[in-house]
């Protein structure tokens, strides 16, 4: 049994000593939907692994906090240990620091002065059909309505506005085979992907400014493809793409752009997902920033507050945990910013 009531450190602890690798959250999204159904103030309501918590005051706005319950897999790095400041363990920082934070918040908010929908889901680091936020939007969208979200994820508890939106090509080259041994005979694909590559390297990016962030977008070459045999000319080369857009572009529009850049190839989406905007100029993300005292800076990768905006929802990432420490054998949260984040997010709240 979790307990709400103690601080945020013990409740980090005793979430990460709960192994939830992808698949396996059953036994976690048990004991949060147990510790939650205490909680008077709040309705709450069970979608296979995930657990959505909500308070209903009749509030002017209502706000979303949400945050995953499973981690990559096991590196030998249970149970969790705490070192000084630190708190080390599997998803201590990736990220049951944010879902300590959230669920504290849960129990303790009692009268909160914007209405709260807190949602813990699963299967976030697998596939994308998997993501139990993912569903929910598909099956449920109602449930997450509302003017805000905050996606817990770690960001060292600064404000990381939306997201990018990211797809994956293959820009097709094509060629004559023919014996290497006569090669004038056929037409080299391989070599012909050099002018696929030159035009990457005289691309320039855009930066984009929204909402006082500036994206910075990028399209890279991330693999490349070809070849028949060591006495055949290739007929065919592929040149793999990964286009990072900014928010102010859909899915369709990002890959009629890149479309437009090797309009004379043959170009085929392997796939994609949406960006997300900070939605920073909405009065509750306005409210939030001034709250968590945070210069809110661009998110620079895809996370799930993809999502959020799918369903016109504004959102941010924001909670405790280095980002870049996310997946290592050896991530931990600095204590300080666990409170921290829970001290501000109380405030805002």
């Amino acid at each position: 049994m979790l307990d709400l009531t103690t601080d945020v450190v013990s409740l980090t602890t005793a979430l990460v000593d709960i192994e939830s690798v992808s698949r396996n959250e059953k036994q976690l999204a048990d004991v949060v939907f147990a510790a939650l159904q205490d909680v008077s103030h709040l309705t709450v309501t069970r979608y296979g692994n995930t657990v959505v918590a909500r308070t209903h005051l009749g509030r002017a706005e209502r706000v979303v906090v949400a945050g995953h319950l499973d981690t990559v897999p096991y590196a030998d790095n249970l149970p969790a240990k705490l070192e000084g400041t630190r708190l080390y363990g599997l998803g201590a920082c990736d990220m049951k620091g944010g879902v300590a934070v959230a669920l504290r918040l849960a129990a303790s908010v009692a009268e909160p002065v914007r209405d709260v929908t807190y949602v813990f889901y699963d299967c976030e680091e697998i596939e994308a059909e998997r993501n139990g936020l993912g569903q929910l939007a598909r099956k449920s969208p109602e449930v997450l309505a509302g003017d805000f979200a905050v996606l817990m994820e770690p960001t060292s508890a600064q404000v990381e506005g939306g997201c990018q939106g990211t797809l994956r090509v293959d820009v097709l080259v094509s060629g004559k085979r023919s014996h290497s041994a006569r090669s004038w005979m056929g037409v080299n694909a391989i070599h012909g992907a050099g002018a696929v590559l030159a035009r990457l390297a005289e691309y320039e990016p855009r930066q984009v400014p929204i909402d006082g962030l500036v994206y910075r977008e990028g399209l890279n070459a991330v693999g490349i493809s070809g070849g028949v045999a060591g006495n055949v000319i290739p007929d065919e080369c592929r040149v793999t793409l990964n286009y990072r857009f900014a928010p102010d572009l859909s899915e369709e529009q990002a890959f009629a752009h890149v479309r437009e850049v090797f309009h004379d190839y043959e170009v085929a989406l392997l796939d994609s997902a949406p960006a997300a905007m900070p939605g920073l100029s909405h009065p509750a993300a306005a409210a939030f920033v001034e709250a968590v005292e945070a210069e809110p800076r661009p998110k620079f990768g895809w996370t799930d507050v993809a999502r959020f905006t799918e369903l016109r929802v504004p959102a941010v990432n924001y909670g405790p945990g280095d980002p870049m420490l996310a997946h290592t054998k050896d991530e931990f949260v600095e204590v300080e910013e666990l409170r921290q984040c829970e001290a501000r997010m109380r405030r805002w709240l």
